[in-house]
């Protein structure tokens, strides 16, 4: 019989197929989509997510930063905290995908293209999509379908705005060896070196209007990028999702699916990379119940410090105060950067 059943393949899903193959289970992924799969993404890997996937013997192929930089976007004041135990990485997230998808493929993790809906589970097993697993990992992304079929949603009781992301590349050198988070008014800009002659710029937005709208909001990093259009915009959100348990039977949910913040820290990826070990640590053990309480311990600082930040962002008093705090105190800020790092 499979031992876990994923349902996604995505980073999330590939890290526990691949913590799985090798703690000795058998793994089985289902994704309909086709690899290399994209995403709208800030597409930093935080040095602790690139640690963890090259002890997984996971090829990555990107571009190092070495901290983040935080700038007002209209003043240009600015802040850095610098990572202390080695960079990250920008990746491309196609990149990173395919590379998860290889370092599975390799240890005999097989995928098959099915999408996973409706799940039944007894004492002894789990059933979707015509396959049965002792398990079922729900890697089904923002919005899980497993999810939300079992009933796990919880409704946004936060009373702040709904936050989307969108991504555009741009043929460009990058300018700094930092990440940048330009802060407007309403809205973030990510920019993500990605290779020599490639930047990832993202914008986290309470507002909808088109990528060029948004990004005239940032008069300073508008005036390093090409007048002409880069690449294609990708979308995501609303980001902030919740569910009301990480385990429900024999069925665990790992990634976004398992509940999300914002993506205005940038921890997601090292929490789904963690996580996924987590889970599978507890599997292997026959206690898949003690999942839930290694989740919270695991993504306490980065649902703390988000909830917090994103909070801050949307009193207008405070927002405008927050790059302004971080170059005032660079030891805070600095130790903040690493807490997440």
């Amino acid at each position: 019989m499979i031992d876990l059943l994923i349902a996604g393949g995505g980073p999330a899903g590939l890290a526990t197929a691949i913590h799985g193959a090798l703690a000795g289970l058998e793994v089985v992924v289902a994704e309909p989509r086709p690899t290399p799969i994209d995403k709208a993404c800030g597409e930093g890997l935080m040095p602790g997510a690139v640690r963890r996937l090259l002890e997984l013997e996971v090829p990555l192929d990107g571009q190092p930063f070495h901290g983040i930089r935080y700038v007002d976007a209209t003043s240009g004041r600015q802040a850095e905290g610098l990572f202390r135990r080695g960079p990250g990485l920008g990746v491309r997230r196609t990149a990173l995908q395919a590379a998860l998808a290889e370092r599975a493929a390799r240890l005999g993790v097989q995928v098959v293209p099915l999408r996973v809906a409706e799940v039944r589970q007894d004492e002894h097993c789990v059933h979707a999509s015509g396959l049965t697993a002792r398990y079922l990992v729900a890697a089904d992304g923002l919005h899980s379908t497993v999810r939300r079929s079992m009933g796990l949603a919880t409704p946004d009781v936060a009373g702040l705005p709904a936050r989307y992301g969108l991504r555009r590349h741009y043929a460009v050198t990058p300018w700094s060896e930092l990440v940048e988070v330009h802060w407007a008014e309403h809205c973030e800009a990510y920019v993500t070196p990605l290779a020599r002659d490639r930047i990832g710029v993202a914008l986290l937005t309470s507002q909808h209007a088109p990528f060029d709208v948004q990004l005239a909001s940032f008069p300073l990093l508008s005036a390093r990028l090409p007048a002409a259009a880069g690449g294609t915009v990708r979308g995501a959100g609303p980001l902030r999702q919740g569910s009301r348990m990480r385990v429900a039977g024999r069925v665990l949910f790992v990634g976004d699916a398992a509940g999300y913040v914002d993506a205005l820290t940038g921890e997601g990826l090292t929490l789904a990379v963690n996580a996924a070990g987590e889970l599978v640590r507890c599997v292997r053990a026959g206690r898949p119940q003690a999942y839930e309480r290694a989740w919270r311990e695991l993504s306490r600082s980065y649902r703390r410090l988000t909830a917090s930040l994103l909070w801050a962002r949307h009193q207008p008093p405070l927002a405008r105060r927050i790059v302004p705090a971080a170059a005032r105190l660079p030891r805070v800020f600095t130790g903040a950067v690493n807490l997440l790092a």
